[in-house]
């Protein structure tokens, strides 16, 4: 019985969040079972132009570190805050959701290039909870019982949280600025005097990705139900004006 109620937990859940959490998980176990080393993994830009090693390009996104308290805290997060998006703001429009992952690991890129970053998971993971909290912000959280905040505070207070334990806070800062430039680039900038929307999703992907109706039994989320206008209603209003 517990079986089946994974089995159908996993399979319940959306396409990217499951493909992105399930390519973290085996490659900690690959790592964790001496299949292959983190040195095969990590963010190298000597061995990826040189040497062509180009898959280190993805593998130091899926790899956060050994089993362990800290692993385990990071996949409850990328699973929850990712699922909630995709199935959220995103529903319905997973190559928008692709090119968010392509638009943020792009930048995390970028500045890898600059810094002594070896492994860029936990910085995309904060992308995705930062970019989830600033569409809903009038959510409350309660971290571990002891906090309660407004969702926009979230990342700040796992940064927090973060330095507690010791840990660099340059990833986590990392995750938060290139959330917040796909958030600005993305809901701010294009609904200002004179803005216009930069982060246009390539059409191979929409193809690719987008399937051509709604389910229209989709029961939106929770954290949907806020008093801000959601995007997709933004977009509706524009299609079908009154």
């Amino acid at each position: 019985m517990a079986y089946q109620g994974f089995a159908q937990e996993y399979l319940g859940m959306p396409a990217v969040t499951r493909a992105y959490t399930t390519a973290c998980v085996l490659t900690t176990a690959a790592v964790q079972l001496e299949f292959i080393t983190p040195f095969q993994l990590y963010f190298n830009p000597d061995l990826i132009f040189r040497k062509f090693q180009i898959w280190r390009l993805i593998t130091n996104f899926l790899f956060f570190g050994p089993l362990g308290f800290s692993f385990f805290f990071n996949m409850i997060f990328l699973y929850r805050y990712c699922r909630m998006l995709e199935e959220g703001s995103f529903r319905g429009r997973t190559a928008d959701f692709v090119f968010m992952f392509l638009f943020g690991g792009f930048l995390m890129t970028l500045f890898g290039l600059f810094a002594s970053l070896f492994f860029l998971g936990q910085a995309f993971t904060i992308m995705l909870v930062y970019v989830w909290s600033r569409r809903n912000p009038y959510i409350r959280m309660n971290f571990f019982g002891l906090l309660n905040f407004q969702a926009p505070f979230l990342p700040w207070v796992l940064m927090g949280f973060s330095l507690l334990l010791g840990n660099s806070i340059i990833i986590d800062l990392l995750g938060i600025a290139v959330g917040h430039i796909y958030y600005f680039l993305e809901d701010v900038f294009p609904n200002q005097p004179g803005g216009k929307k930069l982060l246009l999703t390539p059409g191979f992907l929409k193809m690719v990705f987008d399937t051509p109706e709604e389910d229209p039994n989709y029961n939106p989320l929770p954290e949907d139900h806020t008093d801000q206008r959601p995007r997709g209603q933004d977009q509706n209003e524009q299609q079908h004006p009154q």
